[in-house]
């Protein structure tokens, strides 16, 4: 983009350069008529009067011209160039026949200056304009040749000027023909460089530029810009089984798709391998989960070969969502929220589309400014866990959801209901300091290995221990694997000796662990789980507690998504 502005800058700057001559040949032009209809010669000093009158101003004006011209290139919106070019070659035709006038009209040297106007003209705006300007200058010549020619007997002027119109519309044409077959390949290049070229949507590094542009500009504007990323779900299996030949040919199906289905001005680009991008510039959260819907319904309704095949029998996609600046506040920011939100579509049974959430950020409301940034250390933090243990980003996000559902049956306060969520959220935090290896373990742990998996809630005090804000979240991060007979760990704490809501987590967290695919284990049913909920009342869990939690599960059985 920035070298198509300075080919046109270019271009302007050399346009300008003809201009201003053209308008200083006009100006010695006039000036030698003054002189030649005054009879003044260099010796006469009314010669200096008349240089000082007419030649000074010219030049002034010229010198106007030229620093308008060459100061605004960059300043005039697109929508005026045109239409100042337009005023501009007017001004200059009107000059141009003026001077041809007062200089024996139809006998004049200087009809030639009307090509000054024709190339810049057609180099400026293309061989439309340079046409229609050469057909115009063509007109004024004949027809000043044929009302100031001899009205009878042959018109030696007028068979001139038809040659010299020729002579103008031919050159029009050449130079617009150049100008066309240039302009051409300049798109063709700029299509090889911009576009992706099994796709034909754009490419990698046209995203970043776009996005980089618009957002500045939009955030002068105060304007919204939605993100959007798609990746096709199972796609490594359907290359598996029919070779990459076909996963190229859904790769094209998908990218047409995609540009048939956005608004004039979205841009659509492939981010890498089996994953697409949009932006959406001036849009809305909604107005894009919208436009993301439909795409994710055309995806799902297109029937690819071999889709059959497929896990669900269908190749469908996720997608997910992030919007500037109300979810990110720069394009670093905008492009990891799009991807988390892509991670959680594709983690909650893919074929759907999510937008970016995050409850950290609601949790910024409630704490000082001074630790805004502690804040979100500890949500990179959070995001380098889900990196090193997938299960854990799908757990800790539900056990959200869950106790969001566990805390109007409890009846908590509105304080209660926050510290419950927000430690839901980072109950798990401290599992940054556990090694990968442990976390992803598919046979169950030794010994060594389950006493250092049992330091991760102390590890987690550890993390959020200098914000002050979250210092009361402590208990249940600390505690949230205490049983209710005392058997649990970090304090083999007992009954009410543990924290009243530590208790509710522990009910939570171990459901969403029954009914979860873990490592080592293999998930429950929920029915199971809340069998098994019952078994442990009064020993692992609070029998209150987890009656109410049963209660919940029961009644929203048909609404919990995950």
């Amino acid at each position: 983009m920035n070298v198509v502005y300075d080919k046109r800058k270019q271009t302007n700057d050399i346009v300008s350069v003809v201009k201003l001559m053209s308008l200083l040949f006009s100006g010695m032009i006039f000036f030698n008529f003054i002189a030649d209809f005054y009879k003044l010669t260099v010796d006469n000093s009314n010669y200096i009067i008349i240089m000082n009158v007419f030649i000074v101003p010219v030049f002034v004006l010229a010198l106007i011209y030229a620093l308008w011209a060459f100061s605004t290139t960059k300043k005039v919106p697109e929508k005026y160039i045109a239409l100042i070019q337009l005023a501009e070659n007017f001004l200059f035709i009107l000059i141009f026949f003026g001077i041809v006038l007062i200089t024996e009209a139809e006998k004049s040297d200087y009809k030639f200056l009307f090509l000054f106007i024709i190339i810049t003209a057609t180099i400026q705006s293309g061989m439309k304009q340079g046409m229609n300007i050469a057909f115009f200058s063509s007109a004024i010549i004949l027809t000043i040749a044929l009302v100031y020619g001899p009205s009878s007997g042959e018109n030696l002027y007028f068979e001139k000027d038809l040659i010299l119109a020729g002579v103008f519309i031919l050159t029009a044409w050449t130079i617009g023909f150049y100008v066309k077959t240039e302009d051409e390949h300049i798109r063709k290049l700029e299509s090889m460089v911009n576009q992706d070229g099994l796709t034909e949507v754009y490419n990698h590094r046209f995203f970043y530029d776009v996005l980089r542009e618009k957002l500045i500009s939009y955030e002068k504007d105060n304007k919204s810009i939605s993100l959007v990323f798609i990746d096709i779900d199972h796609f490594k299996n359907y290359n598996d089984l029919y070779g990459h030949q076909k996963g190229d040919e859904v790769l094209k199906i998908i990218g047409s798709l995609l540009k048939n289905n956005v608004r004039e001005g979205d841009v659509v680009a492939r981010y890498g391998g089996d994953e697409f991008t949009i932006i959406l510039p001036d849009t809305s959260e909604q107005n894009a989960i919208r436009i993301a819907e439909n795409i994710r319904i055309k995806i799902e309704d297109t029937y690819f070969d071999g889709e059959e095949n497929q896990p669900k029998k269908k190749l469908t996609a996720s997608i997910g969502i992030s919007v500037f600046p109300d979810k990110a506040k720069n394009e670093v920011e905008l492009i990891k929220c799009a991807d988390d939100a892509l991670y959680r579509a594709k983690f909650f049974n893919k074929n759907r589309v999510e937008a970016y959430y995050s409850i950290l950020d609601d949790l910024k409301e409630d704490i000082e400014d001074e630790h805004i940034d502690r804040i979100t250390s500890i949500k990179t933090l959070i995001s380098v866990i889900n990196a090193k243990d997938r299960y854990t980003y799908g757990h800790v996000e539900r056990v959200v959801v869950y106790s969001k559902l566990l805390t109007d049956k409890l009846k908590l306060s509105e304080k209660d209901k926050k510290k419950l969520i927000y430690g839901a959220y980072m109950h798990d935090i401290g599992k940054m300091n556990i090694p990968e290896e442990i976390l992803n373990k598919k046979m169950p742990l030794t010994k060594e290995e389950w006493e250092i998996l049992k330091q991760h809630p102390a590890y987690g005090v550890e993390i959020i221990k200098p914000v002050e804000s979250l210092i009361e979240l402590s208990p249940l991060i600390l505690h949230h694997h205490e049983r209710y007979d005392g058997k649990g760990y970090p304090g083999d704490l007992k009954g009410e000796n543990i924290p009243y809501l530590a208790r509710v987590l522990t009910v939570v967290d171990s459901f969403d662990a029954m009914t979860s695919n873990r490592p080592y284990s293999n998930r429950k049913t929920h029915e199971e789980a809340i069998e098994e909920l019952r078994k442990c009342s009064g020993t692992q869990f609070d029998p209150f507690i987890a009656k109410a939690f049963i209660e919940v599960i029961e009644e929203n059985k048909n609404n919990i998504k995950y």
